[in-house]
């Protein structure tokens, strides 16, 4: 039996959120969830200490990034994910299916998780690491080759290959390698896409299984489909009908398509299991998404933002490199309760940030990961305390104003 469990303590009236606990080998997760993205096993600018006390209770690496370097074995050597990057509590691993697709078929046309209709093709280029060369990454039936972003060597990745590398990260949540897809690519790809999708995700699960430590991982199958009501559901049923011990809901989303594609996607899940949306994390996203019943999320918006300068408020998200807030002695949000907004002004943000200060990206990183983290958490409890749609009104007339 897998050494995570999911229970429900409160549902919204009449819509498909709820508010529930994921215990993990190494700890509790408080669903809904944010979730941190460490990529390469570091928050950018945080130390673990640092992440810890912004509220975080899980942390997300990279499958792609860290195959790549340090090496997924080299990890595993020293002790796996938590033990490696100093980070005690849960952990999370994607199947490195997204960063094909963001360093491939995302390459050159403005996409990312969520994007405006475009066009892109079916052959997927790739890029050096400096930018220059483009190269080509295939997608086959059996899985993707593709060319380092370091050094140009090239590689080929598969759903057993997938599942090889992140039983070697050792993080307690993995996921099964899919195909991710703009929502602009034809239905016809969308349709073989879906296929593979599918055969990878039945491949993932069973050599997972098949491994001898599959009982301390939970493995969560991905739900994909495009834009495409019909694709959404096909994906969302065959997925269910595997044994998953959790569900992600993938792809790249047209900013209008979001909420339906959730809502036709958790209608049809098992209710008694937890699923992720994996990529979103605006404040707009996270409220569809909890009211829609999505347990987790996981987005680098926060800390890229943080980092450059774009900072979150209850009142709106601001540039804080602005030359109003020069001589502004006031904390960044006074209802922010994050160390920074307890101890640095405006003023002094405003400076490390046009004085290209490293400090700028570090303090503008800790208070975005809180502000978003302790956002779901207050959805958390208004979905206990039984006001949920009170919150989110009077959240978002003000965010929004």
């Amino acid at each position: 039996m897998v050494s995570i469990s999911y229970s429900i303590l409160k549902k919204i009236p009449s819509k498909l959120g709820r508010a529930g606990t994921l215990t993990t080998p190494h700890g509790i997760i408080n669903t809904p969830a944010f979730v941190s993205v460490g990529t390469k096993a570091t928050v950018k600018a945080l130390t673990p200490e640092q992440i810890l006390a912004t509220g975080a209770e899980v942390v997300l690496a990279n499958t792609y990034h860290l195959y790549l370097e340090p090496g997924d074995e080299r990890v595993k050597k020293l002790g796996g994910l938590q033990r490696f990057m100093n980070w005690h509590g849960p952990t999370m691993t994607d199947s490195g299916g997204f960063q094909v697709f963001s360093l491939g078929a995302a390459y050159g046309k403005e996409l990312s998780k969520v994007v405006k209709i475009t066009n892109p093709e079916q052959i997927l280029q790739e890029r050096s690491s400096e930018g220059e060369t483009p190269r080509l990454a295939n997608i086959g039936a059996d899985g993707v080759s593709f060319r380092s972003h370091h050094d140009g060597t090239l590689h080929y990745i598969t759903p057993e290959k997938s599942i090889d590398i992140q039983h070697n990260l050792g993080a307690d949540i993995i996921f099964a390698f899919d195909e991710c897809t703009s929502p602009a690519e034809s239905l016809r790809y969308q349709e073989e896409a879906l296929e593979r999708t599918h055969r990878w995700a039945k491949k993932s699960l069973e050599y997972h299984k098949s491994k001898p430590n599959a009982d301390t991982q939970a493995l969560f199958g991905i739900v994909q489909g495009g834009r495409d009501e019909g694709l959404r559901k096909k994906s969302a049923e065959y997925i269910s009908s595997l044994n998953f011990d959790g569900f992600g809901i993938g792809g790249s989303f047209a900013k209008e398509d979001m909420e339906t594609a959730v809502k036709w996607v958790n209608e049809i899940l098992p209710e008694d299991k937890p699923r992720h949306l994996l990529g979103i994390g605006e404040p707009e996203d996270l409220f569809m998404g909890v009211e829609n019943g999505v347990d987790l999320f996981d987005c680098v918006a926060p800390t890229r933002n943080g980092r450059g300068g774009t900072l979150y408020t209850h009142k709106g998200k601001i540039n804080i490199r602005n030359a109003q807030y020069r001589e502004d002695a006031g904390p960044l949000d006074p209802e922010c309760g994050c160390s920074v907004c307890k101890n640095y002004s405006r003023a002094y943000l405003c400076h490390l940030f046009r004085s290209h200060e490293m400090l700028g990206g570090t303090l503008g990183s800790i208070h975005n990961l809180y502000f978003i983290i302790n956002l779901v958490k207050r959805m958390r409890q208004a979905i206990l305390d039984g006001n949920f749609d009170e919150f989110k009104k009077e959240f978002l007339d003000r965010y929004s104003a």
